[in-house]
């Protein structure tokens, strides 16, 4: 059976954004209001600038005593995400999450049209198996290169 994509995995396939002007307060009612983990920051030509996550605003507002009404978007995103193409394996870009510390992927197609986020939540445990059992093996081939 042919591994899914991560486009194929994702539940929601809409994009969840806002400006860079967005207060974390908007961002953090429409990520409750639309049942996402993180909301993609663009700018009014649709360039993708950065993103919010739930870790984010917890290490970065909560944690600092931040007001989130006051506090910009782009104050607290992570700039320039990693991002991956439509037609990525669910494995491979669970793999990447794992080495980089993080649960959600933008996905960009054809000419950076966002297409969506990938969580790690769209992985199958069968794809998250796989993708630890690669990311393990990395870490060895790794532990012995040094």
């Amino acid at each position: 059976m042919a591994e899914r994509t991560v486009f194929q995995s994702m539940p929601k396939r809409h994009i969840v954004s806002v400006y860079p002007h967005a207060s974390v307060w908007e961002a953090a009612c429409l990520m409750t209001g639309e049942n996402v983990g993180s909301v993609l920051v663009v700018e009014t030509t649709g360039s993708l600038r950065g993103i919010v996550t739930e870790r984010d605003l917890m290490t970065r507002v909560l944690a600092k005593a931040s007001d989130p009404k006051a506090t910009k978007v782009s104050d607290v995103m992570t700039r320039n995400p990693i991002c991956v193409p439509p037609e990525t394996p669910v494995a491979d870009a669970v793999v990447t999450m794992i080495e980089r510390g993080f649960r959600h992927l933008p996905v960009v197609g054809p000419g950076g049209k966002l297409l969506g986020v990938f969580s790690v939540r769209d992985a199958l445990p069968r794809e998250i198996g796989n993708a630890l059992s690669i990311a393990e093996f990395n870490e060895r081939l790794n532990d012995v290169s040094l």
